[in-house]
């Protein structure tokens, strides 16, 4: 088998240049030398998004894929993890977005890239079509805050009950702290350091809940 593959997907309106992102992409590239990180601008109609994912992981056949979703992003790697028995972690993950969205439907301009584009009541039963139910609840690691002032955190708890799952008071949709989780992440990964540069051994212990 080739070497592992990370691939993080960004949420609605943001961008491989969000915090969240650009955090992961540096602990890896620091720490991995084995691993390959992806994260694509997702293309901004749940369809061609999903396509688009869905070429990345064809691109590198062979190899294992691990996924990490932050709140859109977790609705998709949730469908990708459970398609191909992967495993995933979701960070503060939408768990309905086709009801959610329903309030922002319209004119849209994403902060990161400039780009104008329509959110419009086809895109949300297009997301519809993504929604799965977890077989495969051994595959997950769900963060979430309870502080989260766009999704309801208690969503993400019930449907993701039977998987791993760690629930931090406070906090917000960005899911403050989340550098500090990443050894986390690793952990339930069960990735090993490999980097020649590196002398410094990851060994942390997740607190993990079902």
């Amino acid at each position: 088998m080739n070497n592992p593959q990370v691939l993080f997907i960004h949420g609605f309106n943001s961008s491989p240049r969000s915090l969240k992102a650009e955090k992961a992409r540096e602990y890896f590239q620091q720490n991995f030398a084995n691993i390959e990180f992806h994260c694509p601008q997702l293309e901004s109609t749940p369809d061609a998004a999903m396509q688009q994912l869905l070429a990345i992981v064809d691109s590198r056949p062979g190899s294992e894929w691990l996924f990490i979703g932050s709140s859109l992003g977790g609705y998709f790697a949730t469908y990708l993890a459970e398609q191909l028995n992967a495993k995933a972690v979701l960070v503060n993950p939408a768990v309905r977005p086709f009801e959610l969205l329903q309030g922002v439907l319209g004119e849209h301009t994403n902060p990161y890239t400039a780009e104008t584009y329509l959110v419009t009541s086809a895109h949300l039963q297009s997301l519809r079509e993504y929604f799965v139910s977890i077989n495969h609840p051994e595959n997950f690691l769900v963060m979430v805050q309870t502080g989260d002032e766009v999704l309801d955190y208690r969503q993400a708890v019930e449907k993701y009950q039977q998987c791993q799952m760690i629930v931090q008071q406070g906090g917000d949709h960005s899911f403050v702290g989340f550098a500090n989780m990443l050894d986390n992440i690793v952990n339930f990964f069960q990735l090993q350091t490999c980097n020649p540069n590196n002398n410094n051994s990851i060994n942390s212990t997740a607190r993990l809940s079902r």
